[in-house]
């Protein structure tokens, strides 16, 4: 005898299973009669969930949908088989939730071998399945190979304990459940130490954070991964058969189970919809989808947060949530699991001890009767590097107190103390501000820092969520004082190490982007919280105005070497005039790289390195020199030739050879390279003759950094500046700094630093040749007309539409036209800018390059034919011709 376990949700609101029921009773034509009648469901299904049904009921309906289809193939093709073989849901079909395009495991039971017309008859099922357009994976096993597989592999394992009954006899089922239970393998501690480790492998491949722009719903950290690892556990542990069972074992409070059973259903809809806009199985809340999504659900943009902000800032907050939640629960199941529960505690002090390896509360009360105990905790972490974590108890009851983090806590002299010490302390200060904003802890006691939980912004250059950005940069920040990552950035950690006062820094970090989304320059505003904040703790006027300038100028540095010429010597005594002195110079320099390196990890590079390091050397001498004795043109002039004509004398170059080419070089060509690079191109030159029509040209790698750098020697006319940027693009490669300076022969030496855009490529000796060969045809080429880039921008970049917006003004110092060049990256962008300079007789003398995500933001500091500044008239009109070039190409 054989019978269904599929329980169906029938309703009246159920219309999808009446038309699949009702299309199911005749099968004159098996495919085509359950293919159209699971597309009409399905599209009930779909309005459903447009008109706001909730998306577990749709979950749980179209299990339902699916099991009913399978029963009426399973009896039509394999009939003789349904006595002796039963049809079992695995995965999370076997849970009962499918979504629009979630493959759908089966698998069919025997109870021995099947004989060859069997395996024919569910061959036929199977590609019946397939047909219809259902996304089957399926396996046929015995009970004994289920038993013997399921020991072998624990994905198995994992899979067959969620398994379900769809048809067959009862029996058979059973026995496979017997099979496989922890009686016979996998026990409870075996079982739940692989699936720990199979979690911290899963969240590695996300790099430990579910703050990415890009998460995905099911494997990233907090997601509906997360969720159902809790439950596998609690499967084979307890043999509960849902979470709200761990309410009965006291392993969930009802708040809890409320909270768990609310982000899934939200990431149930957030994932719903993904299958619905994509017409396929999609995880990944790609910037492909999240502004459509935002706007399937129902948000809408506000003042100062656009509707796909307010989606992922519920995203990220939700996932924080389950994080926790998922971290007490498996707490929670290793103590129950593996830990000794008659463990006698070893007590710190009156309010807190030890048990197992993990801190705990001496009683529930703690926390009502010595609020500050809130954060004492992580103090004390810091204090016992034995300690393994805080126990899953004392998280709840953290989370259940943490209503006592108002107005009169924030300002008690002793949590001030304690704060500071938390910062100060020699060990753990990343680790456990990261455990406070987890528990909820951070945002409450600095209220401003709670606005930024989860907030998105909805661009390419912020990889993360401005909290988590924001940890990044004090994670940076501390690992330049720990001796033991010197090797990392000598420089700035050598700077941090001499702080007396590094919490200074710190909390410039922790307050650096505070007030994003506010409305108004962030800056601005988050000086005015830090200055306040430091104030309110005790610290000292200086350093409370210390943390606040960084705060307010934390980009001054990064707009400087990346924006602005710094070989000029009227930009770095303007910059040394904001810093003031070294220290200023010191903490902004180790603020800022801890920034970058912390917005994004592909935004860092060997060439930013050099830039900013460039920047500080100058900066610094500027200040030893003193503001009232500023750096002028000839000194700095002189000593970059001693510097080089010492590199070059020690390569044996003669003194002779050095003065014919230096005759070439101009002034300002002597302040924008570094005596080694002089030295480069000087030897390039006196090796061959300058006075070909047809110029020369060099390429090598970076001597100190990962990148390449190329040079061009040729007549100026021919303007390669179009050429150059359309081939170096063509081959993968961004540039990060081009510099065009005359000489007096009417020839131009162009110099341009290259990077891979595929980061995990590296520039060799092979590459290096590629790029000298294809540049090569830049000297037999007849003008500077560019080949056209045939290379697609990344699938992320076309996302964004960034209006092109260029701005004009004089360098009246150094007689020439800046041009400010904001507009959305693409290939080809440098070619078609000099391109329409070619247009205009324009000649560019430097050019500074940045992109940031999905924005370049380029500054090319240029002069006409007569090495004049641009008119105005002129620079209208190149501004109306490059936004119909540049609009028209997006």
């Amino acid at each position: 005898m054989s019978y269904s376990t599929a329980t169906h949700r029938v309703g009246p609101a159920d219309d999808a299973l009446t038309i699949l029921a009702a299309a199911l009773k005749d099968l004159s034509r098996p495919v085509s009669d359950c293919r159209q009648a699971l597309v009409r469901a399905t599209e009930s299904l779909h309005r459903r969930f447009a008109e706001g049904a909730s998306v577990s009921e749709l979950v749980h309906l179209r299990s339902d949908l699916v099991d009913c289809l399978l029963i009426r193939l399973w009896h039509h093709y394999t009939n003789k088989l349904t006595e002796t073989a039963a049809l079992v849901a695995v995965g999370g079909y076997g849970r009962g939730e499918l979504h629009p395009f979630s493959d759908i495991d089966i698998m069919v039971l025997t109870d021995d071998d099947l004989p060859g017309a069997s395996e024919s008859a569910l061959s036929e099922f199977f590609m019946a399945l397939w047909d219809i357009g259902l996304e089957i994976g399926h396996s046929v096993r015995t009970v004994s190979q289920c038993r013997q597989e399921s020991a072998d592999d624990l994905t198995i394992t994992t899979t067959l304990i969620e398994a379900r009954l769809i048809d067959g006899p009862a029996t058979l089922f059973e026995q496979m459940k017997q099979a496989i239970s922890t009686k016979e393998i996998w026990p409870s501690d075996r079982f739940f130490e692989a699936k720990r480790a199979e979690q911290r492998a899963r969240h590695h491949r996300y790099d430990d954070t579910a703050y990415k722009l890009e998460p995905n719903v099911k494997g990233s950290p907090g997601g509906l991964r997360d969720i159902q690892m809790i439950g596998w556990v609690a499967k084979r542990h307890f043999g509960v058969t849902s979470l709200a069972e761990l309410v009965d074992h006291q392993f969930l409070t009802p708040g809890q189970l409320k909270l768990l059973q609310d982000g899934q259903d939200f990431l149930w809809r957030v994932r719903y919809g993904l299958h619905v806009l994509t017409g396929r199985r999609e995880d990944r809340l790609l910037f492909d989808h999240q502004t459509r999504l935002a706007k399937m659900l129902g948000y809408e943009d506000a003042a100062y947060t656009l509707a796909v902000e307010q989606l992922m800032q519920r995203y990220y907050r939700t996932v924080m949530d389950l994080s926790r939640l998922n971290e007490m629960l498996l707490q929670l199941f290793e103590e129950a699991i593996l830990m000794d529960p008659h463990a006698r505690p070893t007590a710190i002090n009156e309010r807190f001890q030890v048990k197992n390896g993990f801190l705990q509360t001496t009683s529930d009360q703690v926390f009502s009767q010595d609020p500050s105990a809130l954060l004492e905790l992580f103090l004390l972490l810091q204090q016992h590097h034995d300690i393994r974590g805080v126990s899953a108890y004392t998280i709840g009851l953290i989370k259940r107190n943490l209503y006592l983090i108002d107005e009169e806590f924030r300002q008690n002299p002793r949590n001030h103390r304690l704060f500071l010490s938390i910062l100060r302390a020699p060990a753990g200060v990343t680790h456990e501000l990261r455990r406070m904003n987890l528990y909820g802890v951070l945002g409450l006691y600095i209220p401003s820092f709670g606005r930024i939980v989860g907030r998105m912004q909805y661009d390419l250059f912020h990889a993360y969520t401005v909290d988590e950005h924001t940890l990044f940069v004090v994670r940076n920040l501390r690992r330049f004082a720990l001796p033991r990552f010197d090797h990392e950035y000598s420089h700035c950690s050598l700077l941090m190490q001499s702080f007396e006062k590094p919490e200074i820094v710190y909390l410039a970090g922790l307050f650096h982007d505070i007030a994003k989304g506010r409305g108004g320059d962030h800056s601005e505003l988050g000086a005015v919280d830090a200055e306040s904040f430091c104030l309110e703790h005790g610290m000292s006027q200086y350093d409370a105005r210390t943390v606040a300038w960084l705060v307010k100028n934390h980009l001054a540095l990064s707009m400087t070497a990346q924006k602005k010429d710094i070989s000029d010597p009227e930009v770095i005594n303007g910059f040394a005039a904001l810093v003031g002195d070294q220290i200023h110079l010191d903490y902004l320099t180790v603020l800022t790289v801890a920034d970058v390196r912390g917005t994004n990890p592909k935004l860092w590079n060997s060439w930013k390195a050099t830039l900013f390091r460039d920047l500080y050397e100058l900066t610094a001498r500027a200040l030893r020199r003193g503001l009232e004795n500023p750096i002028d043109r000839e000194q700095l002039i002189s000593e970059t030739q001693a510097s080089a004509r010492e590199i070059l004398h020690n390569a044996g170059t003669p003194d002779h050879a050095v003065n014919d080419v230096w005759k070439l070089f101009t002034q300002d060509y002597f302040l924008r390279y570094r005596s080694e690079e002089i030295a480069w191109h000087t030897e390039m030159l006196a090796d061959a003759d300058t006075e070909s029509g047809y110029g020369l040209l060099d390429v090598r790698k970076q001597a100190d950094g990962d990148g390449a750098e190329a040079v061009l020697y040729t007549p100026r006319h021919k303007r390669t500046f179009a050429q150059a940027t359309a081939m170096l693009d063509e081959l993968g490669l961004t540039i990060v700094d081009a510099r065009i300076v005359p000489l007096a022969n009417e020839f131009s030496l162009d110099t341009y630093i290259l990077m891979e855009l595929d980061h995990r490529t590296v520039i060799d000796d092979a590459r290096v040749s590629k790029i000298r060969r294809t540049l090569t045809t830049i000297l037999s080429a007849g003008d500077g007309r560019a080949a056209k880039v045939t290379r697609r921008a990344p699938r992320q970049v076309r996302m964004f539409s960034t209006k092109t917006v260029i701005n004009f003004n004089n360098d009246i110092a150094n007689k020439r036209t800046v041009m400010e060049l904001a507009a959305g990256d693409r290939p080809g962008l440098l070619s078609t800018v000099g391109q329409t300079f070619i247009e205009f007789k324009i000649n560019i003398e430097t050019a500074k390059i940045m992109t940031i995500g999905e924005r370049a933001e380029d500054v090319f500091y240029v002069v006409d034919e007569n090495n004049k500044q641009l008119t105005d008239k002129v620079c209208n009109q190149l501004r109306e011709r490059l936004v119909e070039r540049l609009d028209d190409n997006t």
